[in-house]
């Protein structure tokens, strides 16, 4: 595939060679080059330049103008204040570089794949095994999932793991309920798989509690199966994968209802570790990264202290010879890092948890295992909070259930669409399908529609709404194209670069053109909300395009109409790619 140069880094090309002709003594130079409500673009690099040459800055401007090619992409370049350039593009700029575009066979639209891609593990999506998903695991999942397409898409080699929550003391009380209950694990009738597998889960997990909580012969029983457990006693592990096969199952229904695919060997949870734990000690005894205290292997950092002024460590191994959650992660980093010959280590986890990512970050530092060739980023975010500004809870109290949320969404969503349906002469099949789109596209859009470390209200109502920044809007954009490709008879959309653009096609074609700018930020920074940002922008550019310029109207030549057709289909195209990647379907017809 042949990649596009956008507008932008052709014209700052161009305007670096201008400066390095015009003023060879000012070596290498940034035109400083941006987008500008004066003209289509403004170079303010020529201000530095003069005080570093000691120049007047307007007649430095003028030397670097004059040393433009003649015949490019520049109608119009004009000298403003102190040397600031305001540059105005040609319109056959416009439409031939959108045109090739549009031409890109594989669908990248032009898109380039970054020069240095390299191996990013990725850890999101960790539910807890026999334990429901709940809204706190929404936004580790969105995200993730986002980030994940968007990188795979820059070229970046990713690979995902889901690092689950399948060990630990509490299997011991639920395994040893299981042996002396041997068909608690049976399914009730009347719900579904994942349902099913989770409403079991849930007494299970309830009724083995109240045991432990009030039989201490129990409680020691249990307490003696976790031996067994970390030991690799056969009926123990056995029980065990039983746990773990059963929560898979409603992890499944859950990701599915989230149109998110989750593949069985991508999930590596915390007992995939296992074997690597007592290793991983022991080196970092050995290399003086971590040291005994109280009976406990720990790691000492001197900005980590607690309210008395005291030390706070990381603990790796515990005085009875128990293994922290440090030792876990610890190891998944050797992993990642030596087997998975991972270069970026990229964990979406809740801000709550920095400190002890930053911790282990720089516990793996000083063992060696991270360094300059290889960086763990720990891409924090905010809590979901309900309308009232607080922490989402159920009238009451509880954490609310993400089944319940979704389901939900998409009956809000499918009400809207059920309202519009007569107009466009959706079936009900259709109407289904697109609620759970439009839905499940509002919940993810206005998660990654926000910062990703900044809390968000969760406002079903104002997801749902037709206008304003929701995902509504943006599927109703493309839904409005298509609408428009099929009422255009015979005629077909075809670029017209010799056509002079109103200033609303010139808009939208400028910003369809900062696709790849905007995705290569987006996938360096790990911000899936500029990729939002930008596509409701689109939306908004198009949403004037139409109220300005007709598109099928019988008073333009054909060409015109051509014309628009290509603009609003390439449109459409960059709507749809974008949505995408942010896991956001875009339905034909709305």
């Amino acid at each position: 595939m042949a990649s596009v140069p956008s507008l932008a880094s052709t014209l700052q090309q161009q305007l670096a060679d201008a400066l390095t002709a015009a003023l060879p003594d000012a070596g290498a130079a940034d035109p400083l080059l941006r987008r500008s409500d004066r003209a289509d673009f403004q170079a303010n690099g020529i201000l530095a330049l003069a005080k570093k040459l000691k120049g007047n800055p307007r007649e430095l401007a003028a030397q670097v103008t004059a040393a433009l090619p003649a015949g490019g992409p520049i109608k119009d370049i004009e000298v403003s204040g102190p040397g600031f350039l305001n540059i105005t593009l040609t319109d056959r700029a416009i439409v031939e570089t959108l045109a090739a575009r549009a031409a890109d066979g594989e669908g990248r639209l032009g898109v380039p794949l970054k020069d240095d891609a390299g191996t990013t593990v990725i850890d999101y999506a960790q539910p807890n095994v026999a334990k429901e998903m709940h809204v706190g695991h929404l936004r580790s999942a969105v995200i993730g999932d986002a980030v994940v397409k968007i990188l795979e898409f820059t070229g970046e080699n990713v690979v995902r793991r889901h690092h689950i929550g399948d060990w630990g003391t509490q299997f011991g009380m639920l395994i040893q309920y299981l042996i002396e209950h041997p068909g608690a694990l049976k399914h009730e009738g009347g719900a579904s798989d994942g349902e099913a597998a989770m409403s079991t889960l849930n007494r299970v997990y309830k009724e083995s509690r109240v045991l432990f909580d009030s039989d201490e012969e129990f409680k020691a029983r249990s307490r003696d199966r976790v031996v067994a457990l970390q030991a690799g006693d056969p009926e123990t592990l056995e029980l065990w994968h039983r746990f773990v096969d059963e929560s898979k199952i409603y992890f499944h229904s859950v990701f599915d209802k989230l149109d998110m695919v989750i593949d069985d060997p991508d999930i590596v949870g915390e007992s995939g570790y296992n074997d690597m734990l007592e290793e991983t000690c022991r080196i970092l005894e050995e290399t003086g990264v971590a040291v005994r205290s109280e009976g406990a292997l720990c790691v000492f950092f001197d900005d980590v202290k607690g309210p008395d002024g005291n030390k706070v460590p990381l603990i790796v191994k515990k005085t009875n010879g128990g293994y922290g959650y440090a030792a876990t992660d610890l190891s998944a980093i050797r992993n990642r890092v030596q087997d998975l010959k991972a270069d970026t280590l990229l964990y979406v986890v809740d801000a709550r948890q920095s400190l002890h990512f930053k911790m282990v970050f720089e516990t793996a530092r000083r063992a060696g295992w991270l360094n300059e060739d290889v960086k763990a980023v720990q891409l924090a975010f905010g809590t979901v909070l309900g309308k009232d500004g607080k922490p989402f809870k159920t009238r009451e109290g509880e954490t609310v259930r993400l089944e319940d949320l979704l389901d939900e969404a998409v009956t809000r969503a499918t009400a809207v669409v059920r309202d519009k349906a007569d107009k466009v002469g959706l079936s009900e099949e259709e109407i289904v399908e697109n609620g759970r789109y439009v839905g499940i596209g509002a919940v993810k859009y206005a998660d990654l529609s926000t910062s990703a470390v900044r809390d968000y209200k969760f406002d079903l109502d104002q997801m749902v709404a037709l206008h304003g920044d929701t995902s509504v809007y943006l599927q109703y954009a493309y839904a409005r194209i298509q609408s428009i490709l099929r009422k255009a008879g015979d005629a077909v959309p075809a670029a017209h670069p010799e056509l002079e653009l109103a200033p609303a096609e010139r808009a939208l074609g400028l910003h369809l053109d900062q696709f790849g700018e905007v995705l290569a930020e987006v996938g360096a920074g790990y911000e899936p909300h500029k990729l939002a940002a930008y596509l409701y922008q689109l939306a908004s550019h198009l949403t004037t395009f139409y109220d300005q310029c007709q598109v099928l109207s019988p008073d333009n030549a054909p060409e015109v109409v051509e014309n628009r057709l290509f603009l609003v289909e390439l449109t459409a195209r960059t709507l749809h790619q974008g949505m995408a990647l942010l896991g956001i379907r875009t339905p034909e017809r709305l």
